[in-house]
């Protein structure tokens, strides 16, 4: 079968990954905070830059190749750190790690995912990164530390716009809990979902299983408060100094909105910005990670990465065009895993893959080096002007 005949976009392996996952899966996935305008506010951002199409301008011979901190990558994108996803799917972050290293691009594994770094170890390829939720306690930290330098993982990711657990009320209304418990509520979810239930019976229950060696399993918490939040603390600027002083690889601080900001960390040494807002799933007041992206290009020499709404082609090269210099997507490979399998974030790859190309030629841009200024489609003066 060609896949792309049937799920030629995300958004249908999004509607298939519905289908197939339990209720209380689905909306760990796919749910975001409060009414989610957050959510909202992200796509409608994105739809609004455009570029003016390009015409005679020959064949293209397309290169989407981009260097960002000192590596080659063949792709403008990688995978972002997804908490839990062997919630989604049995074994998601191994087959997630593979399908990296075979494409040439990074792969971030969560402290909080259903895999530990040591496991992980034999998927990685030589670019991994490893997100961290900060732990209170310097001994857990340095410990953590350790065990992923030790595993593989090259580069850092400090998350830091999670100061306190966010309510996503979805993900509370469907029964879920951290650990998940299966209640006869669940239980008839699942019964519903035998592709998923089947993989599930043989994998286990998913846990947090970086953070075994240092919690008590039988504390119970809050639907949304999952054991990574008794470990950790809400990091200052001494929290992330300390950080670079003790880890020699490089270093991105993620979930950063404000230029001041920016400028700060810049002094400390940091390597590279994240900018989001964490999809949606943390605070419904914040603003689009896209309309953030410009003053943060101003404000700082630094690298910047961008997620949160990613849906497509498109979506990267706007993010490109608007001042990042490379692109994550979470949510998209899960629905990819959800719909198809161990074969869906390679299939989310080509897709993405297809749709740069689709759009670069209606621009006129064989490389990501030439990408024309977008603009505001709503803005009539801004199509003038360009």
């Amino acid at each position: 079968m060609d896949l792309h005949s049937t799920y030629p976009g995300i958004e249908d392996l999004k509607r298939r990954a519905r289908r197939r996952l339990p209720h209380f899966v689905w909306e760990y996935l796919d749910s975001g905070t409060g009414t989610e305008v957050a959510r909202r506010r992200n796509r409608a951002a994105l739809d609004r830059i455009g570029f003016m199409p390009s015409i005679l301008h020959g064949p293209l011979d397309f290169d989407l190749s981009t260097r960002f901190l000192g590596q080659d990558y063949p792709l403008p994108f990688g995978i972002a750190p997804i908490g839990m996803s062997g919630l989604v799917w049995p074994d998601a972050e191994g087959i997630l790690a593979r399908t990296a290293a075979e494409a040439g691009i990074p792969y971030t594994l969560s402290t909080v995912a259903s895999q530990n770094p040591e496991d992980m170890a034999p998927h990685i390829g030589s670019d991994a990164w490893f997100q961290l939720y900060p732990p209170k306690d310097p001994k857990i930290r340095t410990d953590i530390l350790n065990r992923v330098k030790d595993a593989g993982f090259s580069t850092l990711v400090l998350t830091v716009d999670v100061p306190v657990a966010s309510r996503r009320e979805r993900q509370t209304r469907s029964g879920l809990t951290h650990p998940p418990k299966l209640t006869p509520r669940l239980l008839t979810q699942i019964a519903q979902r035998p592709a998923w239930a089947l993989g599930m019976a043989r994998n286990g229950v998913p846990r947090m299983r970086t953070l075994d060696k240092y919690i008590d399993n039988n504390l119970q918490l809050p639907p949304t408060a999952h054991i990574g939040y008794l470990l950790r603390t809400s990091p200052g600027m001494d929290y992330v100094e300390w950080l670079r002083d003790h880890w020699d690889g490089p270093f991105i601080i993620k979930g950063v909105m404000r230029p001041e900001d920016a400028e700060r960390l810049e002094r400390v040494g940091i390597d590279a910005l994240w900018v989001s807002n964490h999809g949606g799933r943390q605070f419904d007041g914040a603003p689009a990670s896209i309309d953030a992206l410009p003053a943060m290009r101003a404000a700082t020499d630094l690298p910047l990465i961008f997620d949160s709404g990613v849906e497509g082609g498109l979506d990267v090269l706007r993010a490109l065009s608007r001042g990042a210099d490379f692109v994550m997507l979470g949510r998209g490979f899960l629905y990819g895993l959800g719909a198809l399998g161990i074969g869906g974030p390679a299939h989310v790859i080509d897709i993405l893959r297809q749709d740069l190309q689709a759009n670069m030629g209606q621009i006129g841009a064989a490389n990501l080096g030439h990408l024309p200024h977008s603009i505001d489609t709503f803005d009539a003066a801004a199509q003038r002007v360009y």
